[in-house]
């Protein structure tokens, strides 16, 4: 069976594990820390970053990476849109929620709930504060804009689009937050559909429970 290599609380290893949902794709789940990978675990994965999928004798790391190989070993249900436009879209979204909105809400997280647990440090107040009221809201005001009266980012659909977008968000309630429903209505309703579907509150529930 295909091995997932991770933790949960990664946005980018709960990405790969809600497409495999999507996609009821079976897996073993091997736990793998994101910090100082030892030296086997980097002949699998050369960037020693999570995740990493092995499946017999391929390796293949990247959330990104992995689903887009999924979607073509398991096309059903589709995770990218057909329409080239609608297409590029989705992988445009997929980067920016990977990177600026990543970096940006796991500030959040990294300061309240991996500083006190993994290396026994108070959390940076100041600094949360700081990504809270300056660079956090110019992010949210173009998602709100992006989302628009839409249910999903990219066409009718849900989309590996989405699958990024939404994953960030977990890690911002871990970290004692979440989007302000009057300042941006729209993508604190798009994240709250987006975490009901099954695949999503699944993987949530278990999160909550476990940390």
């Amino acid at each position: 069976m295909p091995t997932l290599h991770g933790v949960n609380l990664s946005p980018f290893v709960r990405k790969v594990r809600v497409a495999l949902a999507e996609k009821s794709v079976d897996y073993d789940a091997v736990p793998q820390l994101p910090f100082g990978p030892r030296d086997e675990y980097r002949k699998i994965s050369p960037l020693g970053k999570i995740p990493c999928w092995q499946d017999g004798d391929f390796n293949l790391s990247d959330s990104s990476c992995i689903i887009a190989y999924l979607e073509r070993t398991h096309p059903e249900p589709a995770l990218y849109p057909s329409d080239p436009k609608e297409y590029g879209r989705a992988l445009w979204y997929e980067e920016y929620c990977d990177t600026k909105l990543v970096d940006t809400l796991t500030a959040v997280f990294f300061q309240r709930f991996v500083q006190p647990r993994f290396f026994k440090q108070e959390p940076d107040e100041e600094l949360v504060r700081k990504t809270l009221s300056e660079s956090l809201p110019p992010i949210l005001d173009y998602l709100e804009g992006e989302i628009g009266d839409r249910d999903v980012l990219v066409g009718t659909h849900f989309s590996v689009a989405d699958i990024a977008a939404a994953s960030p968000f977990v890690n911002f309630a871990h970290g004692g937050e979440k989007v302000d429903a009057q300042r941006w209505p729209r993508v604190a309703a798009y994240v709250e559909r987006i975490h009901s579907r099954p695949s999503y509150k699944a993987i949530i529930e278990e999160e909550m429970a476990g940390a």
